[in-house]
């Protein structure tokens, strides 16, 4: 029980100490974006998804390259397909959540910058189509739809190649780096205008400078990323040695529990938006972690392993699908809302449910 305490304490601090970093982090990479000239929803999609993601892939990297025995390569290979499963759904749902729980705020807001002549918001669930009460919103859907189904078509292919097997195979993973290079490119030129930072707060290692050094912008997004990346993964050692102690299979802990810590960044910045009314940047942050995890991990994965998928793996990426059609098909009818996004997190749950009768 002493060592189960231990473990736990532990655990807590690496999620604390992965939510201040993530404070720190998106206010330097917002300002990062300023520097580099990068337009608002670029920051989400390209700089603060390529930063929380880079653990993951490191891990999955070292895992299918450097790996001497099957085991330690089949860990890269659930990385990279628990990562874009934890996204599209535990992420997707905590922001929504996060809508839902600062809404009360938010129309408080409304009612003291309302007009005196009178006219009413819209509900907090109407369809993004209409006129949608003041933090519900969700910044260019048609734009979100666009990356879902870029994500969906890729991932679709991604599933199927780990169905087969032929000689050529491995070298598929190069189609996948390259399909990342399209989106990247793709993303800089559509990520709208750039701006001068007259919006942001002050970075937080120079608070009393309106305008910071450029040295310490890029100080303050690396600092943070090398804290997220060791948190991460101590939080993730954490899970595997708790999982045995209170009577969960290693299988369980590794396809269930850990793709959601290490996601924990993405979910952390998600909330840290919400919470500053930028759930457009959150969203697009999600979107874009998504589509470097259903590249560039994959790629690595299909290029240094057989990339062969057992029922549990297949299970993961059916349950992604799955989420991403519900996600498409309310954005499709403009129903896509704080509630309806929070319904996502429970594909996590089927998932996990599922999960059982396909490792017995």
């Amino acid at each position: 029980m002493r060592e189960l305490m231990l473990h736990v304490v532990i655990l807590l601090a690496c999620a604390v100490a992965i939510y201040l970093s993530c404070e720190w982090f998106v206010n330097a990479v917002e300002w990062l974006g300023v520097r580099l000239k990068v337009g608002p929803l670029a920051v989400g999609t390209l700089l603060a998804a390529f930063g929380t993601a880079l653990p993951e892939s490191v891990v999955t990297f070292i895992a299918v390259v450097f790996g001497s025995s099957p085991d330690q390569k089949d860990i890269g290979v659930g990385a990279a397909m628990g990562g874009p499963l934890a996204l599209a759904t535990v992420a997707y749902g905590v922001t929504g959540f996060m809508m839902l729980t600062s809404r009360r705020r938010v129309r408080a807001a409304a009612r003291t910058a309302a007009p005196v002549g009178g006219g009413t918001a819209a509900p907090p669930d109407a369809p993004s189509g209409a006129a949608a009460a003041p933090g519900d919103d969700l910044g260019d859907t048609d734009k979100l739809a666009r990356d879902q189904r870029w994500f969906l078509a890729i991932f679709v292919v991604k599933v199927a190649v780990g169905l087969v097997a032929f000689a050529y195979k491995p070298w598929l993973g190069l189609l996948f780096f390259a399909a990342y290079a399209v989106y990247f490119w793709r993303e800089l030129r559509d990520g709208g205008e750039h701006g001068d930072g007259a919006d942001l707060e002050p970075l937080l290692l120079q608070r009393r400078r309106e305008v910071p050094a450029t040295w310490a912008v890029v100080t303050q997004s690396l600092v943070t990323l090398v804290i997220i990346f060791f948190a991460s993964q101590l939080f993730v050692h954490q899970l595997d040695a708790i999982g045995p102690m209170i009577g969960l299979p290693a299988a369980v802990t590794a396809l269930l529990l850990s793709p959601i810590a290490t996601e924990l960044p993405e979910i952390m910045n998600a909330i840290i938006w919400v919470r500053q009314g930028k759930t457009p940047l959150a969203l697009a942050n999600i979107s874009g972690a998504m589509m470097i995890q259903a590249t560039v991990p994959s790629g690595l994965g299909i290029l240094f392993t057989p990339w062969r998928f057992d029922g549990a793996l297949l299970l993961s990426g059916v349950v992604t699908m799955a989420a991403m059609v519900f996600l498409l098909a309310m954005l499709r009818t403009g129903r896509l809302t704080a509630r309806t996004l929070t319904m996502a997190a429970a594909f996590y749950a089927v998932f996990g449910l599922c999960l059982i009768p396909v490792l017995s």
